[in-house]
Order: structure tokens, then C-alpha cells, then sequence
């Protein structure tokens, strides 16, 4: 009588890859980079870029503003018109920073006498740093509430309130 081997009587259970483990680890790791994706915020100072054009600038009764800031390491100046004529200069205070506060001033002033106006072109001569640029450009841009209020006439001859100062932020000489 013959005798069957054991091995092949008998049935080897076929072994599972435990797979709990690894989800559990992707779950918490999606969970982790939910969380804090919550805690991040950009934010985004809009700019434009110069117009380079061959054709020529379309005929105005007024000459044009041309709002310059010129920003140097040591101080910034305020120029208008064409060819440019300096407005005021704001040189670094004691402490190492600029009068934001006076160049706003400055920049209310020139806003009441042209009210239509809302571009600004920073001409940036020396290495500042990010924090003065932002800074400088909010100083520009935003009228505050403990300033004057500023109207001008819409489309429809209404007084509405200006919210603005200088929203044009246009960026000259990048590749210098």
C-alpha cells in the first residue's frame, strides 16, 4: 500500500498582505496635509508690466501725470510730469526706515489734484528690502480711514468716494 506524502495532503493557506496598517498611515498623512493647508496664506500685491509699443500714445488735452517714486537705498523721491520735476524727497529716518507717513502725505496731496489718476511707476535705483518695498507700496495704494475723505464725479455726475490712492503699480527698470 502506498503511502500519499503529507505536503501534498495538506493545503498551505494562501497568506495575506495586511494592508491596514498602510492605509491607516495614508489616511492621517491626507488628514496632516488638510490641516495645514487651512494655515497657509498667500498674499498677492498686484503690479503691471510697462507697455512697449511702437505706435504713438494717443492725443490728451492734459499733459500726463507720470507719478514716479524713485526708490534708493537712502531715500525715495516723489517726480511728476514730463520731463520729470521732483515733488519732495523722504530721506531714512534715525531709526533706519522711511516716513511712510509723510510720503502718504504727499501722495493725498497729489491724489486731490488729479483725481482721475491712479498709476504710480516705482523706479527702484537701489536694493531695498521686501518689507520696505510692501511697506512703500501700501503707503501708495490704500487711502486710510483717519485720512481726508476724497470725492470726484462718476459717469453720471455723482460725488462718490475714491478708495483708493494709486492702485497702478507699474515697475520700471526690472532688468537693470
Amino acid at each position: 500500500m502506498l503511502k500519499i506524502p503529507t505536503s501534498r495532503k495538506r493545503k498551505k493557506p494562501e497568506e495575506k498582505l495586511n494592508l491596514v496598517p498602510i492605509m491607516d498611515s495614508v489616511f492621517i498623512f491626507i488628514f496632516f496635509l488638510l490641516m495645514s493647508a487651512s494655515f497657509l496664506k498667500i498674499y498677492e500685491i498686484g503690479s503691471d508690466v510697462p507697455i512697449v509699443s511702437e505706435e504713438e500714445p494717443p492725443k490728451d488735452k492734459k499733459d500726463p501725470l507720470a507719478l514716479t517714486l524713485k526708490l534708493d537705498l537712502n531715500e525715495l523721491t516723489l517726480l511728476k510730469g514730463i520731463p520729470s520735476e521732483v515733488i519732495q524727497t523722504f530721506q531714512r529716518q534715525a531709526d533706519g526706515s522711511f516716513n511712510y507717513e509723510e510720503l502718504h502725505a504727499a501722495l493725498m496731496d497729489q491724489k486731490k489734484q488729479n483725481l482721475d489718476e491712479d498709476s504710480i511707476i516705482f523706479e527702484p535705483v537701489g536694493d531695498l528690502t521686501y518689507e520696505e518695498i510692501v511697506n512703500i507700496m501700501d503707503a501708495v495704494r490704500m487711502i486710510n480711514k483717519t485720512d481726508d475723505a476724497i470725492f470726484k464725479k462718476n459717469k453720471d455726475g455723482i460725488d462718490e468716494k475714491v478708495k483708493q490712492l494709486f492702485d497702478k503699480i507699474i515697475f520700471s527698470n526690472l532688468m537693470s
